[in-house]
């Protein structure tokens, strides 16, 4: 429950405590069970309960003046989480197309290093050494860019 709701629950319950200034009467039952009742109870020994004093025009002014300033604050704080959220949102999207990048370009220097692995395979000759060197920079830069692969 937040602090704007029990401030409103608080000023609420404030407002109304002069509809409920009737005595309220506690009644223990033989057996110990404990009841409370708007009626004296039936064997005389329940005790009485005052109901508090309703609040006076100067309670009820600062009550909704705190009541004015957790509205207030409550909004202030609601902003700044929004805020934060609209932040962490674009953080998250920002980092996912930078994984999608990551993702694409080493699955392209994947191929590459295939394809390179293929060229050293069938070349023969002074080709075939060239072709294996361009295999095996091909496997490091992949090495390099995606440890994972």
């Amino acid at each position: 429950m937040t602090g704007l709701a029990r401030l409103l629950i608080a000023a609420g319950l404030l407002w109304s405590a002069g509809a409920c200034a009737q005595p309220v009467y506690k009644c223990t039952s033989d057996d110990g069970k404990i009841s409370y009742g708007t009626e004296p109870c039936a064997d005389g020994r329940g005790v009485v309960l005052n109901a508090p004093a309703t609040p006076s025009a100067n309670a009820a002014a600062s009550s909704a003046a705190e009541l004015a300033g957790a509205r207030r604050e409550a909004d202030t704080l609601q902003k700044e989480r929004e805020k934060r959220d609209k932040a962490d949102a674009r953080a998250q999207a920002r980092a996912e197309r930078a994984a999608e990048a990551r993702r694409l370009k080493c699955g392209r220097l994947a191929l590459q290093r295939q394809w390179a692995d293929d060229a050293a395979r069938s070349a023969s000759g002074k080709a075939a050494t060239h072709a294996q060197l361009r295999a095996r920079y091909a496997a490091d830069k992949l090495a390099l860019e995606c440890p994972q692969s």
